[in-house]
């Protein structure tokens, strides 16, 4: 939520600490995808197995790469609808195609593919084109909050789903269902599925308090009496208290959970085009939960998108579930090239589109004097 000028003039004042954080985030840029190519060393243990995972790869079908082309799509365009219906529920005067945001949702996958520090910087672009669209303040701020806690919904829904489909199988076979670990991961997914929604339907309670410390931040003890408190903790502390305004309730909530989970099965859909296009059969019993624990050990705040770290963790558990090592790491990488490699390069073009897009269309209904003021 913080305006450009509140930004420039804390890069300004700030520059030393600045550096040092961009030097500590290429350092965790770099660790990651360390650690995700020892990881795919280690699975491999000889190069000529990686060798030859490239040349099957190199032998995809088309057709099937242009199906994984199309399921990334839906998935783009379902997290537009998804950005569409909330705008739409915090203030349905805010004028923002679904063209615009599906546009947005390509730069947006750009950033978070490549920008360290995420969230953080994709939430804030899209924070400034909804307040460019006329959003208000609060509408923009509480929309990038509920989904981003939809979407922890949703790949909770997904992630346990695929524990109950392991463990069914697992018991199909004759093995132990009910084994120590996969109840306890049961249990944890139900508790965060649970207490993600609780925090979305009862999300006033969470924006109280961050209003309470903002507040507080506003009025400190030992302030001169006469002197003005801080611009953007007052913008900061403003913006919560209304966004706790903004109605919510559980049918609605059910419905944008439904949409965000719908984003994530169309990146699973895919991981699975990827499997049928280096002529791979697919591990239906664990590829959910591979695909499920790849993405939240990707969303760790180690390296932008992943890299090296989704790639690494999905062939290991795939392997794990009985996935051939040569065939899994092929379907991988073709995954990862539409999933992250196409989605730079599109989303960066998207990037300048967009900032083209705001030059030809100044920012509706005072959203350029709420930039430079709140």
């Amino acid at each position: 939520m913080v305006s450009p000028a509140g930004s420039s003039a804390a890069t300004a004042i700030d520059t030393p600490a600045a550096a040092g954080r961009t030097r500590a985030e290429l350092l965790r840029y770099a660790v990651g995808i360390v650690v995700g190519f020892v990881v795919l060393a280690l699975l491999f243990g000889r190069r000529s197995e990686l060798v030859a995972a490239v040349r099957q790869l190199g032998s995809a079908r088309p057709e099937w790469i242009a199906a994984a082309i199309g399921a990334e799509s839906l998935s783009m365009l379902g997290y537009a609808v998804l950005q569409w219906r909330v705008l739409r529920l915090a203030d349905p005067g805010a004028a923002v195609p679904l063209p615009g945001l599906f546009l947005l949702t390509l730069a947006n996958a750009a950033i978070a593919c490549t920008v360290p520090g995420e969230p953080a910087p994709s939430s804030a672009y899209r924070y400034r084109y909804y307040r460019r669209r006329g959003a208000s303040a609060a509408a923009a701020g509480w929309t990038v909050f509920t989904i981003l806690v939809a979407q922890a919904i949703g790949m909770s829904v997904v992630l346990l789903t695929g524990v109950l489909i392991a463990l069914a199988a697992t018991a199909a076979a004759g093995g132990h269902a009910a084994s120590p670990a996969g109840a306890g991961v049961t249990v944890l997914g139900l508790l965060v599925v649970v207490g993600a929604g609780a925090i979305l339907i009862r999300r006033d309670l969470v924006l109280g308090l961050a209003s309470a410390v903002a507040s507080r931040l506003v009025r400190p003890r030992h302030r001169r009496p006469g002197s003005q408190p801080h611009g953007l903790l007052a913008r900061i502390a403003g913006t919560l208290a209304r966004m706790r305004d903004i109605p919510l309730g559980p049918r609605a909530t059910v419905g944008v959970v439904a949409i965000a989970t719908a984003v994530w099965l169309g990146d699973f859909g895919c991981l699975l085009c990827a499997f049928r296009a280096v002529h791979a059969s697919i591990p239906w019993h664990g590829v959910l939960l591979a695909y499920g624990a790849a993405v939240v050990a990707g969303s760790l705040p180690i390296v932008p998108g992943g890299l090296g770290i989704v790639e690494g963790s999905l062939a290991v558990v795939l392997v794990a579930y009985g996935a051939s090592r040569l065939p899994a790491v092929a379907a991988v990488l073709a995954f990862r090239i539409v999933n992250y490699w196409l989605a730079i390069v599109v989303g960066w073009a998207s990037v300048g589109l967009v900032a083209l897009q705001v030059r030809r269309h100044p920012a509706r209904r005072g959203a350029a004097g709420a930039d430079a003021g709140g």
